[in-house]
């Protein structure tokens, strides 16, 4: 069997196998209970500002730390 051929067939089983679990991983790591937080916070980002400008404080990521805990 020539060299090709193995690595087709490597490709075609394991590593497809592996892909769609880390696929599978990266969307349950996703939809975790615990991102809700984080992804509300980074949803507001567009309106954080919207009647004043920002701050030095603002800058440093004080909402995303206040959002975490």
């Amino acid at each position: 069997m020539d060299t090709y051929s193995l690595f087709r067939e490597i490709a075609d089983s394991w590593v497809l196998l592996l892909m769609t679990a880390f696929f599978v991983g990266v969307i349950v790591w996703a939809y975790r209970p615990g991102s809700r937080p984080a992804h509300r916070d980074s949803a507001e980002i567009p309106f954080r500002h919207e009647n004043k400008p920002a701050s030095d404080d603002d800058q440093s990521g004080a909402h995303f730390k206040e959002a975490r805990t």
